[in-house]
């Protein structure tokens, strides 16, 4: 295999057509620039200048492989300054899982910064919910992910990830314009006979739904559920159940009202998790950029861990 140290020798011999001005300009002597010549000769199979006394007359082959090697150590010093650029975090690919409502409302101003501050680096967005998305981080397959985690429905988080606590919405009780239980906080007891739009089966949303109501002696009524709170809440305007919300999915509608539930405060946490020995010299940036992100969307219902 050629060496690039030996090509980046010959090919400065060839352009000061001499071993002594290759070696000042290279930092060695001319008896290293010699050696260092002869060597290539011998990798190469060919003799590439022809020697005098006191000169050299560099051979067609040298003046080729000169050329194009000019050609090859320009990417190699262009590849070692990507090197360089990945290691200190300028450059590089970070892979980032979220969900549905951070994806909307947390990842774009995060996504705004990082790319502005490291404006060759490339972001990759992988949208999931977190029982999809922490096998990836432990996979390594992301390097990081936006999760969250219900009070009434905790989690337990694997050895092998950090967790940085990020965000605590309120959740909160969307009714239709005029609901009678619509007062500055909601019973939930007075929705016994409601109907109930819920998200998807299984999931912690629905699970704390109902945890919350079994907390009051009754189980609800669900009757549409969706994953996209837009159309829970299209369906709560028109008339048709009522739906329990966490902050980043809630938006204050024409025809609907979010209130708190009376009594201790019911919240979801959000958190950016990645693997403790993930080595991205991104990752820094990336959990910089979402905890400002974090502070830009704070408010009454939505505040920074």
């Amino acid at each position: 295999m050629l060496n690039p140290v030996h090509l980046r020798t010959l090919v400065e011999v060839v352009r000061t057509g001499s071993f002594a001005e290759a070696a000042r300009a290279l930092g060695y002597t001319a008896s290293a620039v010699s050696q260092q010549v002869s060597a290539f000769e011998r990798a190469v199979g060919v003799t590439l200048f022809e020697r005098a006394a006191h000169s050299i007359r560099p051979a067609s082959a040298a003046l080729f492989i000169a050329e194009r090697g000019a050609e090859l150590l320009a990417a190699l010093d262009g590849f070692e300054r990507e090197i360089a650029g990945m290691v200190k975090g300028l450059r590089g690919r970070l892979r980032l899982g979220t969900f549905p409502t951070a994806s909307a409302r947390v990842v774009p101003h995060a996504v705004a910064r990082l790319t502005a501050e490291r404006p060759d680096a490339e972001i990759l967005l992988d949208e999931a919910e977190p029982d999809d998305v922490l096998p990836l981080v432990l996979a390594g397959s992301l390097d990081l992910a936006l999760v969250y985690a219900y009070d009434l429905v905790p989690r337990t988080w694997p050895d092998e990830l950090t967790v940085l606590p990020l965000l605590t919405e309120s959740l909160l009780v969307v009714l239709p314009d005029g609901h009678p239980a619509a007062r500055a906080s909601v019973r939930i007891e007075e929705l016994r006979d409601e109907r109930w739009v819920s998200s998807r089966d299984g999931t912690a949303g629905s699970t704390c739904a109902v945890r919350l109501c079994a907390a009051h002696g009754f189980t609800p009524r669900i009757t549409f559920r969706s994953n996209d709170y837009g159309v829970v809440q299209g369906l709560v305007r028109a008339g048709v159940g009522v739906a329990l919300v966490p902050a980043l999915g809630y938006e204050a509608l024409p025809g609907t009202v979010g209130r708190l539930v009376r009594g201790k405060p019911l919240r979801r946490h959000v958190f950016a998790v990645h693997r403790t020995a993930n080595a991205n010299p991104l990752l820094r940036d990336a959990l910089t950029a979402l905890e400002a992100a974090c502070d830009l969307v704070a408010d009454e219902h939505l505040a920074r861990a």
